[in-house]
């Protein structure tokens, strides 16, 4: 009984063993591949092509693979210190960012894509950072990016991969380089606010001017306005007192034709009166007054005769 018991475990032993070193084999010649990988086979060693993706059987013994991604990945490649074209020393650190295009050449033409592309990188940053001033390194990071892009594609095409992008993360400058820069930075911050403020002046001293001449031309065109309406006033009323003056000198005109010799007579002789009460005594007549007063001297002579008349007439 015990002799049956060992015989059946070392059966099951036996059976996993065997089903372990089956499922090895069957997973090593049996491939199944995602969307983004591919698998370069070789056959004795020679390259028979690109397979996947999906379900992909190897000849066991014959055949071996090679896996590759075909996502785009990136690459980090740390501080490295390059020398401008104005002999300032600083450190800069970028980004790689690359895909494979082309899965055999990128197994076959090279064996660490990583390493070589980091060496390429570098030598490439220095001589381009090397053909350029400092300002231009901190004022240019595309030009640069596009520079390093363009040099490290024309080499890694014989690879069969393409650099997608360079992207500079950092550029650190010399300490007494960023000290020179900061007090740049202070004194333009200086210059612009002195700038805008003296833009600020000059603005609100036009604003002023502009205003106190609208206020000027204002004040003009009120006072000429005033000036017109016066002067139409002033015009208004001296016809008004014009046609007064006529509408009264006409009514005295009127009057003084129906007002006979007499009557003249008594308003001269009321005139002489009140000539009497003055204290003056110098006193002008016109002319008119003699032919006013024989009148009034021919009165008094006709009434004298008619007096003397009478008298004669009573003593005879």
């Amino acid at each position: 009984m015990l002799d049956q018991i060992v015989g059946i475990v070392a059966l099951v032993c036996a059976a996993s063993v065997a089903l372990f070193v089956l499922t090895g084999v069957v997973s090593s010649f049996v491939r199944v591949l995602r969307e983004y990988e591919r698998l370069v086979v070789f056959r004795l060693g020679r390259c028979i092509g690109v397979r996947g993706p999906g379900l992909v059987i190897l000849l066991p013994v014959l055949d071996s693979a090679q896996k590759v991604d075909l996502r785009e990945q990136f690459m980090e490649v740390p501080q490295q210190t390059c020398i401008t074209k104005d002999n300032a020393p600083i450190s800069v650190d970028f980004l790689i960012y690359w895909k494979v295009v082309d899965p055999e050449r990128s197994v076959l033409q090279v064996g660490n894509f990583a390493a070589a592309s980091q060496g390429i990188a570098t030598t490439t940053l220095r001589a381009v950072i090397g053909d350029i001033t400092l300002d231009e390194v901190l004022a240019q990071r595309e030009r640069i990016n596009n520079a390093l892009r363009s040099k490290l594609d024309e080499v890694t095409e014989r690879w069969g991969v393409k650099i997608t992008a360079v992207e500079i993360r950092e550029i650190v400058p010399p300490r007494d380089v960023q000290e020179a820069m900061n007090r740049q930075m202070s004194a333009e911050r200086n210059r612009r606010a002195l700038v805008t403020e003296a833009d600020g002046k000059r603005e609100a001293a036009i604003a002023m001017a502009q205003g106190e001449k609208e206020a000027a031309i204002l004040r003009a065109e009120g006072l000429k306005q005033s000036a017109i309406l016066e002067a139409e006033g002033l015009k208004q009323s001296q016809v008004l007192k014009a046609e007064g003056f006529a509408l009264a000198l006409q009514t005295i005109f009127n009057v003084a034709r129906q007002v006979d010799s007499n009557t003249m007579l008594l308003q001269y002789l009321e005139a002489l009166k009140a000539l009497g009460a003055s204290p003056s005594t110098k006193y002008i007549f016109p002319m008119e007054f003699t032919s006013l007063v024989k009148p009034l001297a021919n009165m008094a002579e006709s009434n004298g005769r008619r007096e003397s008349t009478s008298e004669t007439r009573k003593e005879g």
